[in-house]
């Protein structure tokens, strides 16, 4: 009985909250904001809250990780509404479709299927999302294919550290670091002389490249280049707060010069 009371209660705060995001949504006394969004409008948000889920998860802040759920969950029950409006699906087939996902894809637990632990099961799923797919085993097996799956469900940085790798176990690696440090050099200055031109997307393609070349020589000596990302810009946030905490005016209305002192001023005393 307790069970079915707290599915019950769960069934009606997810309805309350889907009706709350089609109110926003209704053209009779709706949000603004919120008619104006789009799908493609919302992807920043998507991933803002994606990642604030797993910032909350790292600190593990109990109250904090069901915040940031919860406005993840908004964004599927908002993209699912947009949809709906469409007449492209709703939240049911979204949470139909998953369901017949995670059943076909766990034969061991919904169907007769005996597996030995962990790695048998992510040898399973594999297999029955290559079938779902149409995929040959053969395409399965493409190196291009593994790496176009990196890109496409990835954070751009993340994945270019998987790419970097899976390509150097193949074959596609330098003789020494030395030769990385060239491409480096090669590609930064292609980089300078796209900022040239008035080619922004030839200057995206270079920046492009130069950043992935950091990402193989952070490869090349072993080193974590998401982490050492987040860290600068945790050490920018935490210099640029001891800046504001001794700073009498607004930051604008100092001068470069200033603002550098009290920048090296606040870079000292969080050595200390």
């Amino acid at each position: 009985m307790k069970a079915e009371q707290t599915s019950k209660a769960i069934l009606e705060a997810l309805q309350n909250l889907i009706e709350i995001v089609a109110k926003l949504r209704s053209p009779d006394g709706g949000c603004p904001w919120d008619l104006e969004q789009t799908p493609k409008s919302l992807i920043p948000y998507v991933l803002e809250e994606a990642y604030e889920v797993v910032h909350a998860i790292q600190t593990e802040d109990k109250e904090a990780i069901a915040e940031e759920l919860g406005d993840l969950l908004l964004q599927v029950v908002l993209q699912a509404q947009i949809a709906s409006e469409y007449g492209q699906f709703s939240l049911k087939e979204v949470a139909e479709r998953i369901a017949d996902k995670l059943i076909r894809r766990h034969p061991h637990v919904f169907g007769n299927v005996k597996v030995k632990g962990a790695e048998e099961v992510r040898r399973n799923w594999e297999q029955i999302k290559m079938l779902e797919k149409g995929e040959t085993s053969q395409q399965a097996q493409l190196l291009s294919h593994k790496l176009s799956s990196y890109a496409r469900t990835l954070p751009p940085l993340m994945a270019g550290m998987k790419m970097s790798k899976e390509a150097a176990a193949a074959g596609l690696e330098w003789n020494n670091a030395d030769g990385v440090w060239d491409k480096f050099k090669e590609e930064l200055a292609e980089f300078k002389e796209a900022l040239a031109s008035e080619d922004k997307n030839h200057q995206q393609a270079e920046l492009g490249d130069l950043l992935f070349t950091l990402v193989n020589i952070a490869r090349w000596y072993d080193l974590d280049p998401i982490n050492a990302l987040q860290g600068t810009n945790q050490r920018f946030i935490q210099r640029l707060s001891k800046i504001e905490s001794f700073a009498d005016r607004p930051l604008t209305e100092y001068t470069l010069d200033e603002l550098e002192k009290l920048w090296a001023v606040a870079k000292a005393q969080l050595a200390q």
